[in-house]
């Protein structure tokens, strides 16, 4: 897993939203944002750290951040999701990997005494030329909006 560290440029990518929107690095460029990596939609951690984003989405707008939540979900499940928590930030259904691997957030996982392949929950914030400005390895799910602003 070869994952983005302070001071990298984030490579191109294109995936689609929960609306089949496309959605490129280019997007973002001229922009600070944020991208969150969550390992599935609906989950209870996944569900507390996307709706505690949402509570203080007001404060990252403040701070002039672009908010973009990612994982292999189908667009049908991101869309779910969405709307079930009212989150207002896309979620891009990464079903090829395309971003997750630009990123390197896909690798070795144990849970609950298995291993296997998965997203890892991470989060990157870049600056307005697309490089990473700061890496969050440790998610605090019900606080994660001030680790973020910190």
């Amino acid at each position: 897993m070869n994952t983005l560290k302070i001071g990298d440029k984030v490579p191109e990518f294109s995936a689609k939203d929960q609306d089949g929107n496309d959605i490129n690095l280019s997007d973002y460029l001229g922009k600070k944002w944020i991208v969150f990596f969550y390992p599935a939609a609906n989950t209870p951690t996944c569900t507390t750290e996307a709706c505690n984003l949402r509570d203080h989405y007001g404060e990252l707008q403040a701070e002039g951040y672009q908010l973009l939540g990612v994982s292999a979900d189908s667009q049908k499940k991101q869309s779910n999701f969405k709307k079930k928590f009212e989150l207002p930030f896309p979620l891009l259904a990464d079903t090829e990997h395309e971003v997750i691997n630009a990123f390197g957030v896909w690798g070795p996982k144990k849970f609950m005494g298995r291993e296997f392949d998965g997203i890892h929950r991470k989060t990157f914030v870049m600056d307005e030329q697309g490089v990473v400005a700061k890496v969050i390895d440790k998610v605090k799910a019900k606080e994660h909006a001030a680790q973020i602003l910190e």
